[in-house]
């Protein structure tokens, strides 16, 4: 399978997992340590506020482009027709995307500790995202909390639910913009 395939081999599905967990582990380490003492607490709000974008983006994303748009819109049905195969966006792709949209523009109209502390929250959501998204396909539910997120994404895979519930590691933004299937029509018994 090659680098820009969407169904991976194992070692190319968990390069997300190793890439981002060793690039947020770098970027933290680097705030932490390297960065001035005393912007720290802006680093922190402008990581909170990357992590929080993130829910944003991770439903903006899901909703319009990849339910929305060709070629990702092919790509995502074959995902929903087979939930648990190792299919997802290629690494090389997803890292040069974060790269040219969210670390590049930062760092032109910031500096490079904002940028930085900007692409780290925005990582751990994608980060967060992945395992939760991994974990809704291919992990038992032991608690309550991976139960509801499991059935929350299981009824977005539904043949008469799919058109909502975008949100895989929240739901607020399907509240927000009403996509949270409330109002969707119930399938006959």
């Amino acid at each position: 399978m090659g680098l820009l395939t969407t169904e991976h081999g194992k070692a190319g599905y968990l390069a997300d997992f190793v890439v981002y967990a060793t690039a947020c582990a770098v970027l933290a380490l680097l705030l932490a340590i390297v960065a001035p003492y005393q912007r720290r607490t802006e680093l922190l709000a402008l990581a909170l506020l990357g992590l929080v974008a993130w829910t944003l983006v991770e439903y903006v994303l899901h909703r319009f482009v990849l339910h929305g748009m060709q070629p990702f819109q092919a790509w995502h049905a074959e995902h929903h027709r087979r939930p648990r195969a190792l299919i997802g966006t290629p690494t090389i792709l997803s890292a040069a995307l974060i790269v040219a949209l969210v670390f590049l523009p930062a760092l032109v109209l910031s500096d490079l500790w904002r940028a930085s502390a900007l692409t780290f929250g925005l990582l751990t959501g994608y980060m967060v995202y992945a395992v939760v998204h991994h974990a809704t396909h291919h992990w038992r539910a032991d608690t309550a909390w991976l139960r509801q997120i499991k059935r929350h994404h299981a009824l977005h895979h539904s043949p008469v639910a799919a058109a909502a519930r975008y949100g895989v590691t929240s739901a607020l933004w399907d509240v927000v913009f009403r996509t949270n299937g409330t109002s969707l029509p119930r399938a006959a018994s």
